[in-house]
Order: structure tokens, then sequence, then C-alpha cells
């Protein structure tokens, strides 16, 4: 049923159905202008995608350059760390070698200045090693043996609980919490039938 507003369906004699012929490439042209190209917009898209991949490779391989910078430089880093690690403990020790070497150039001098002068060099020393962050461990005797921070040389019997610490032959030290090197301590035995 033709619909009342289609003039085609007013107009006597007209097709009943005949559909209007459209020339879909003209359609959207205008009358006596050549016919657009669809090429040159392609181009000119393949150039701008071009520029723009050249760019973000520029940039990576920037980046890529400035990684390899910074992963050099923390290697430089690194090996002058583990190079100049005890330059600051060394540069504390040099007095106290000063003292010592100042102490076996006086001859002559009465035990107890060189005791005296021992005495400061071993106050400097404990300076330098506080600075450090170097600490004793405690191995008095009576202390209970620690594995961890005592080394036993010796089992003897003794009144003391078993595994009390009873002679300390060498000291031992921390360095930050952790263990430069271990007391060297004797150890009490257990009791028999214990």
């Amino acid at each position: 049923m033709p619909h009342e507003a289609d003039p085609a369906a007013r107009a006597p004699g007209a097709a009943a159905n005949t559909p209007v012929p459209v020339d879909p490439i003209g359609a959207d042209t205008v009358a006596g202008a050549p016919p657009a190209d669809p090429a040159p917009d392609i181009a000119a898209l393949l150039q701008k995608v071009e520029a723009e991949a050249a760019e973000l490779r520029d940039a990576w391989l920037r980046a890529r350059a400035d990684i390899d910078n910074i992963r050099k430089q923390a290697a430089a880093d690194v090996a002058k760390a583990h190079k100049f690690a005890l330059e600051r403990f060394a540069s504390e020790l040099l007095p106290v070698k000063d003292a010592l070497e100042a102490a076996l150039a006086t001859k002559g001098s009465p035990a107890e200045a060189l005791a005296a002068g021992v005495e400061l060099t071993l106050k400097q020393l404990t300076a330098a090693f506080e600075k450090a962050s170097i600490v004793e461990i405690d191995a008095a005797p009576g202390r209970k043996f620690d594995p961890h921070k005592h080394q036993a040389m010796a089992m003897v019997d003794s009144a003391e609980a078993p595994n009390t610490v009873v002679q300390v032959f060498q000291k031992g030290y921390l360095l930050n919490d952790r263990v430069l090197r271990p007391a060297m301590v004797a150890v009490s035995k257990p009791k028999d039938g214990q």
C-alpha cells in the first residue's frame, strides 16, 4: 500500500514500485568537480603513522640508552663502595698507628710513661671501634654459652652449671650485631650422669 505522503503514489501513470537509480560514486560529489581520490588520504595517513613510529623508536632507543647508562653508573658506584668501604674506619685507625709508632720511637722512657701511652692508644682504638659499630661480645665467666657468639675451645670440670663460660681465651666482636669474630672460651662440662 503506497504511503499518502509519497509523491510517486499520487502521480497518475507512475510505476507502482519503481526505484529511483542513484549513482553511488557521484552521490557525495559536487557537480562538475573531479571525483575524489582516496589514495592521497591513505598516503598522508601512512606518512603520519611512519613519523609516529620513528618518534616512538627514537624515544625507545633513548630510554634504552638511559637505562644502560644508569646500570653502568650503578655498577661503578658499587665498585667504588667496595673499594673504599673501609676508608672511614681506616682514617680512624691512623691516629692509633701514629701513637704506637711514637711510643716505640721514644727510647729509654720509664715503664709508667709507656703504660700511660699504651692506655691512651687503647682509648683511641676503642673510640674508633665505637664509631664503626664494633662492639665486644659479652663472654664473661659465669655467662651461659651461646654457640652463635662463642666458640668452645675446651670443656672443663667446674662447679658452674653445665654449658657455662668458665674462661675467656680471646675476646669476640660484633659488627652491627653480626659476629665479626666469636669469643674463644672454655665451657663447663655437664656433671656425670647428666
